[in-house]
């Protein structure tokens, strides 16, 4: 039998009890400043994390545009950031 780590047991629980999305949703949400910057949290009005799609919300033209551009890189942090692969594609709304 193979010993997993405490973090390696934590999350193949949560994993198989499916919170495991409901939680990084939840982490996006609460650390999207420490993901994107002050500057980007301040102008975007909410996020979502659904099945893999990163769905940000923003009310400020320039902004949208600017995250449209730069979504690879948008995915790149948020996977970088959370050290896994939780974001396959992103929406601008």
């Amino acid at each position: 039998m193979a010993m997993l780590s405490v973090g390696d047991s934590l999350n193949s629980f949560l994993r198989s009890a499916r919170w495991k999305s409901k939680i990084d949703e939840i982490r996006m949400k609460t650390e999207w400043e420490k993901i994107m910057g002050a500057t980007i949290a301040k102008y975007t009005t909410d996020v979502r994390l659904k099945e893999g799609v990163l769905i940000i919300t923003s009310d400020v033209g320039p902004l949208k545009q600017e995250l449209q551009f730069g979504k690879q890189q948008i995915i790149a942090n948020v996977n970088e950031y959370f050290k896994e692969t939780i974001v396959k594609d992103v929406v601008i709304k």
